[in-house]
């Protein structure tokens, strides 16, 4: 018995080493897959979940004004009575237009407006204001009707990894009853 014990010296060491290595391999292939969840996560759980937040905050505050209000600051929150834009019809949601834009800082306090991006902004909010028509698709600037079709969009600085930027976009309609 003595002598066979003997004989598998060494045995374990070798046995440990293979596991070692093959248990080095599975977690090399797995430290890929939790650089790339953790990347998504980032992306798509957090930054995007906050651009969404952003836009809807945005969205809450224009269409608590009146349908005719033309005035309003919504730069600031809460918007102040005069000097801004109100739902008067303007802006765009793909470049930043004087009183139709504001930017945020990574932590959401607002840091103004104008077209002109605070070097330490990290959210832009762009919305544009417009008349629906009676086809309910067209949007129009010039003539009047009594709904206007309300864009927010929300974008984040600069997302991890090489990820597209996250985005969101929020759409309401504010009838002239309201």
């Amino acid at each position: 018995m003595i002598a066979r014990l003997g004989s598998e010296r060494g045995t374990t060491l070798i046995e440990t080493a293979i596991a070692s290595a093959i248990l080095l391999v599975v977690m090399a292939g797995l430290l890929s897959m939790a650089a790339l969840a953790t990347t998504y996560t980032e992306n798509h759980g957090h930054l995007e979940a906050r651009t969404t937040e952003y836009a809807q905050d945005k969205m809450e505050q224009l269409l608590a004004l009146a349908f005719t209000d033309s005035g309003s600051d919504t730069v600031v929150f809460p918007a102040a009575g005069s000097g801004g834009s109100g739902l008067a019809v303007g802006g765009n949601t793909s470049a930043a237009q004087s009183l139709y834009v504001d930017w945020l800082a990574a932590d959401g306090s607002l840091l103004g407006g104008g077209t002109t991006a605070p070097t330490s902004w990290f959210y832009e909010r762009l919305w544009a204001i417009c008349y629906l028509q009676s086809d309910n698709v067209t949007c129009n600037t010039t003539t009047a009707t009594g709904v206007k079709r309300i864009t927010v969009t929300s974008t984040v600085r600069s997302a991890v990894g090489n990820a597209l930027i996250p985005k969101s976009t929020v759409v309401a309609l504010k009838a002239s009853q309201f």
